[in-house]
Order: structure tokens, then C-alpha cells, then sequence
């Protein structure tokens, strides 16, 4: 038995999220820009979205810019303010073809008008789509997102729409960005870097973590089902005991 087919006997989890982290490393290795770097791992995006939506995963969650990115040299940002346009122009075609719905969460207050008209128009045209999730996390951070969710909540304690006793686990997560997503079942983190920064904290509460060594840009399709068969190998027992231990 191969192992695609292997994989697809066992539990597919229901949203995995990715760190696409190595870019531009993987770039510099062969002597060339990091813009070059994004350019291939924004391809990579779409043969990664494609796979997942083939294998029936529902949501896919993945950290294209974070909150901090925007200390990086104003070439690259440049560069990067550039990607969803080019990453909507260029899959489109294959995204309706699969009937993938794409999302943006994070800030789209810092972004110039021309990437958030984009954001806005790629959300409207594929809300009713019944595929994989595509969540873009896009000048995401989870501390703003937690901070924006407490803000949300205060507001509603303050105006007395609900109580302090009202606050809970299900309320905090659907003030969230990902409220309408499945629970996170796997982080995967490219690029051999074990950290997880400041990526879906509150979300990771209880996810299996996996960390691969290649660079984004050459994470293929092989790869994401080494990742996903050995999540399926885990023993996940949500802070309890297996029967009989």
C-alpha cells in the first residue's frame, strides 16, 4: 500500500495550518533574490491547497505575513503587498475548477486600498464555494487577534449584552478570526525552525505539532502526507488517559 493510499485509510485531520517559513533561505542557496523565494512558495501555495482539498481536508490555514513582517526591508513588503493579486490572477482558474473558498484573517487596516479591494473581492466571489477552505493569514498575529477578541467581549460586557459568567471557551473562540473553521487538528512548520511564532495560540490548544526540515518552496505534496501520516501514527488523548491506564 502506498502512501497516499495508507493515509487516506485513517483519520484525515479537519484543518492543518502551515508555517511557510524558508523562503527566502531556499532562494539564497541558489543565488537569488528572496523575492524569488516568495514568488516559488506562493506557487507552492497553490499545489499545497490542491492537495489538501484532494484529500478532503476541509481548512487549510496558512501564515503568508505576519504582524512583525512589516520590520522587514521595504523592497520585500513591497513585494509581498504584491502576491495576492498575483496569486489571485494566476490560480483563479484552478481554485473555482476545485471549488476552493478563500479567506483572509488578520489587520486590514495597514494595508494600501488596491490589496484590500483584492481581499475583499476574492472573499465575495468565493463565499458559496463548497471545497477546502483557504485561509490566508495576512498581517496575522495572535496576540492582536486575542486583544481584538478580549476588546469585543468587554464591549459586549459593558453594554450588557452578556455577563462575566457568559465568557467561556466557546465564546472567546467565535470571537476569533478562524470561528467559522474546524478545530485545529495539525500545525506544520517548514524550514527545520521549531518555534511557533505567534501563530493561532488560542487554536493550538490541543494540536499535534510537526516540524519539517525542507525549506517551503520544496514541500511538495510527498511531504504534506509523511506530515499527515505521522500525525495519524499519535496517540491524541485531549489531556485525558487512554482506557486501562
Amino acid at each position: 500500500m502506498g502512501l497516499k493510499e495508507r493515509v487516506l485509510t485513517r483519520y484525515i485531520p479537519q484543518h492543518i495550518a502551515i508555517i511557510m517559513d524558508g523562503n527566502g533561505r531556499w532562494a539564497k542557496k541558489r543565488n537569488m533574490p528572496r523575492t524569488y523565494g516568495h514568488k516559488k512558495g506562493s506557487e507552492n501555495l497553490k499545489n499545497i491547497a490542491l492537495a489538501c482539498n484532494d484529500l478532503g481536508i476541509k481548512a487549510l490555514s496558512v501564515y503568508a505575513f505576519s504582524t512583525e513582517n512589516w520590520k522587514r526591508p521595504k523592497a520585500e513588503i513591497d513585494y509581498l503587498m504584491g502576491l495576492p493579486k498575483e496569486f489571485e490572477e494566476t490560480f483563479k482558474g484552478q481554485f473555482e475548477e476545485h471549488d476552493i473558498k478563500v479567506m483572509f484573517s488578520g489587520r486590514r487596516d495597514r494595508f494600501p486600498k488596491d490589496v484590500i479591494e483584492l481581499m475583499n473581492r476574492v472573499e465575495d466571489k468565493t463565499k458559496d464555494r463548497q471545497g477546502l477552505v483557504l485561509n490566508i493569514c495576512f498581517d496575522y498575529g495572535s496576540h492582536t487577534e486575542m486583544i481584538h477578541a478580549i476588546r469585543d467581549i468587554s464591549r459586549q460586557v459593558k453594554d450588557g449584552d452578556i455577563t462575566l459568567d457568559d465568557i467561556d471557551v466557546d465564546l472567546v473562540t467565535n470571537h476569533l478570526y478562524t470561528k467559522d473553521l474546524p478545530p485545529l487538528d495539525l500545525l506544520i512548520r517548514t524550514s527545520g525552525e521549531m518555534r511557533i511564532s505567534n501563530y493561532l495560540l488560542w487554536q493550538l490548544a490541543y494540536s499535534e505539532l510537526y516540524f519539517a526540515k525542507v525549506h517551503w518552496p520544496a514541500f511538495n505534496q510527498k511531504q504534506l502526507l509523511k506530515a499527515i501520516d505521522d500525525f495519524q501514527s499519535r496517540n491524541r488523548r485531549f489531556g485525558g488517559l487512554k482506557e486501562g491506564k
